[in-house]
């Protein structure tokens, strides 16, 4: 606990800080956080805002939504 920094986030116990990049700075978003570890021209820049991941593989939602049910079921609770 507090010995780590990354995509993973600081494990420090304070949320604020968990978007902290390797050049120190906080991003308030998660592309922008995403953005600064991504190796240049290995992939393509995040936009802003949360893309909705069924709209990238139609036929998922079903099966997505059956896995979550398990998590979010009593075995998990």
């Amino acid at each position: 606990s507090g010995q780590v920094r990354g995509l993973c986030g600081t494990f420090n116990g304070d949320q604020r800080d968990d978007f902290t990049t390797p050049a120190g700075d906080v991003e308030p978003g998660v592309a922008a956080f995403a953005n600064a570890f991504r190796a240049a021209g290995a992939c393509p820049a995040l936009r802003p805002g949360v893309p909705e991941p069924c709209d990238a593989f139609p036929g998922s939602r079903e099966r997505a939504e059956a896995a979550c049910a398990l998590l979010m079921g009593p075995a998990f609770q």
